[in-house]
């Protein structure tokens, strides 16, 4: 098989959650054991970092991996979903895995496929763990695919977790209450393994500090002990950059959602406890990491600037906290007219997302090229429930198009609802 033919292989004989929703979901890691038990365990040849919760955690595994290759580290990053290229899940020093790696390592496993039955992303995390171990990488940086307890990332014992926050997602999986959700994030503490909580909250704090108590585990709250601050954005070398004062060290990210306040001080704070607990990075390394996060990892969807005059920009939040944030910094960002490209999955909490929307905007409702989009038509009706009109567009390429060919040079066009309709414009 060749590369595209490997792809179809698994994405018909592994169903993908990115496709298809929680059909495609296996609950439990005792296949990811098995798998895992049945290649050599690969995972034990390198040191871990795992990073979990409902936002953020993308763009805070970016991050880290950013300022450990900064400092001289090999490192490996798995995250997921991918945008374009299925490859985008494996890197190491952001470079992604090898098409020729994940033809052989599926020929060399499919037979095997038909014993234990895994699901895709048991193999995807199967295939990141053995890449790691012989590409010879210092750590890993792991990204939770889905809720972190039952997740099949979690048979790592990393040297440090991260929960980022905790908000309503994946409600028919996780549980629908924050408590709920917390408890089963909370399932990547490990015992004498010190935990970092990004964003604190009432409901979920109890949880947290009763599950590091039982794992004998350190934990910090990044909101109790950091202040931040927004100083500011500027252009460095043709990258925009916004920079954040935090707790008297300033920092630039490119990557320039204003939730990024949430993010940068939880990436920083896992550097300290990085530093402090024997890894070798210097102040220079934690700058430039932070700096060169998009350079050093190839992190895509995050407030991207598409283009100027009009400016497009797209952004893959998709759950209510997400979709806050959005709408705050939409309308705080210079426009005359807000044009809105918007598409969802089916399987999202639409009727409580879509009154966080814009009202002031025109909008074009599409959907994405995959079986759990929702259809365009259905999502406008329920767009117009909430005082929301606009027209229906059968492909986000059309809309893209329309929306461009209608715009002023000082509009705003805005790309979003899904991964999925970002990965298409991007």
């Amino acid at each position: 098989m060749n590369y595209s033919e490997t792809l179809e292989y698994i994405y018909n004989r592994l169903p993908l959650f990115q496709m298809v929703g929680s059909s495609a979901y296996k609950e439990g890691i005792d296949g990811m054991v098995e798998f895992d038990n049945h290649i050599g365990n690969p995972h034990r040849s390198f040191k871990c970092i795992h990073v979990g919760g409902t936002n953020g955690k993308g763009s805070v595994s970016h991050t880290i991996a950013s300022v450990l290759q900064a400092a001289g580290y090999k490192v490996g990053l798995f995250t997921s979903p991918h945008l374009k290229d299925f490859r985008e899940r494996i890197r190491v020093n952001g470079i992604p895995v090898s098409e020729q790696f994940v033809i052989d390592f599926v020929e060399k496993h499919k037979d095997y496929f038909d014993i234990i039955y895994p699901s895709f992303f048991e193999v995807n995390v199967a295939m990141a763990f053995q890449y790691f171990k012989e590409q010879h990488i210092d750590v890993a940086v792991v990204e939770v695919g889905l809720g972190g307890r039952l997740d099949s990332t979690n048979i790592i014992t990393p040297e440090l977790s991260v929960i980022t926050n905790i908000s309503i997602d994946h409600v028919n999986i996780l549980g629908n209450t924050l408590q709920a959700i917390a408890g089963e994030k909370a399932g990547i503490i490990k015992r004498n393994v010190p935990v970092i909580i990004g964003e604190t909250l009432p409901e979920t704090k109890e949880i947290f500090t009763k599950k590091a108590a039982s794992m004998d585990s350190e934990i910090q709250f990044v909101e109790e002990e950091t202040l931040c601050s927004l100083c500011g954005t500027d252009t460095i070398d043709g990258t925009p950059l916004q920079t954040f004062l935090i707790n008297g060290d300033t920092v630039s990210t490119p990557l320039l959602g204003t939730y990024q306040k949430k993010n940068m001080p939880t990436a920083r704070c896992a550097i300290k406890k990085l530093q402090s607990i024997g890894f070798n990075i210097s102040k220079d390394a934690l700058h430039k990491g932070f700096r060169d996060t998009i350079k050093s990892t190839g992190l895509q969807g995050r407030w991207q600037r598409l283009q100027d005059n009009p400016t497009v920009i797209c952004d893959t939040g998709h759950n209510i906290a997400g979709i806050g944030y959005i709408s705050k910094q939409l309308q705080n960002t210079p426009h005359k007219t807000l044009r809105i490209i918007y598409g969802m999955v089916s399987d999202k909490d639409i009727d409580h997302i879509l009154p966080l929307l814009p009202k002031k905007a025109v909008y074009y409702f599409t959907k994405a090229s995959i079986k759990r989009a929702l259809p365009e038509t259905e999502l406008r009706e329920k767009a117009r429930r909430c005082g929301l009109d606009g027209r229906c567009f059968a492909t986000v390429k059309e809309a893209l198009e329309t929306a461009k060919t209608e715009a002023d040079k000082d509009d705003l066009i805005f790309v979003g609802g899904s991964t999925f309709v970002v990965a298409e414009v991007i």
